[in-house]
């Protein structure tokens, strides 16, 4: 453990999930490869579609609703929505199909679960402080087998702007009655987790599983409280 500045007494705990209690690239990956098979197992004028293409398709909705930016659920499925237009479907069976294939995502995407250790730990925290998930992503976290450790979890959607903007920070500090600073914001993003928690006024843990924690590679704009070098080293401040 390193520490950039002095950790006053810590009475809650917010969690980034992704990349940070476990390497979601992967995941990621191959429940597309699974989305993309289902596809072209269902919708071959779909499937025939360049990648380019459906980038651009993201990038116009996001260019018609700046919220979807931040709901990456809704965004998958409005995506899906306007590229099966060239199946010819009825509107009724376009939006039953896209939701059928973003549930199929969905799961797949969440078709995995922590490491003991991770909920080892987890476990022991939340026996001494209130734990609340912050994700810009949608994992279900009751899929991964975690949710019985968090009071709530706050997926980044339409109505909650994504980090690094500081909303669903204030909404975890309201929710716990606390003061900002009471709080340890645990993420590996220094940018969405460390900077957006600091100037919401949270204290901030940086821990990545998913790449060398070598702040020289980093896009640094605040340096985190503590920089951890393994998550049970997050026990000393609940002790």
């Amino acid at each position: 453990m390193q520490c950039y500045r002095p950790v006053s007494p810590v009475k809650a705990m917010t969690f980034d999930l992704d990349d940070t209690l476990y390497d979601n690239e992967p995941i990621i990956a191959d429940a597309t490869e699974a989305l993309n098979q289902r596809i072209a197992e269902r919708y071959p004028a779909a499937a025939a579609i360049p990648a380019a293409q459906w980038a651009a398709i993201k990038r116009e909705l996001i260019k018609g609703n700046q919220g979807l930016a931040s709901d990456t659920g809704q965004l998958r499925y409005e995506t899906l929505y306007q590229g099966l237009a060239v199946e010819k479907l009825s509107d009724s069976e376009r939006h039953q199909a896209a939701q059928s294939l973003f549930d199929y995502f969905y799961h797949a995407r969440s078709d995995f679960t922590v490491t003991e250790e991770v909920k080892q730990v987890l476990a022991a925290l939340a026996a001494k402080v209130p734990l609340i998930a912050i994700t810009n992503g949608n994992v279900d976290t009751a899929q991964i087998g975690i949710d019985q450790y968090f009071t709530a979890t706050y997926h980044a959607s339409l109505k909650r702007p994504s980090k690094p903007h500081r909303h669903m920070f204030d909404e975890a500090a309201q929710a716990l009655g606390l003061a900002p600073h009471e709080i340890l914001h645990v993420g590996d993003n220094l940018e969405k987790d460390v900077l957006g928690a600091h100037r919401a006024g949270l204290q901030t843990a940086w821990i990545a599983v998913n790449r060398p924690m070598d702040l020289r590679q980093e896009d640094v704009s605040v340096l985190p409280g503590v920089h951890l070098h393994s998550l049970k080293e997050l026990l000393w401040f609940v002790a």
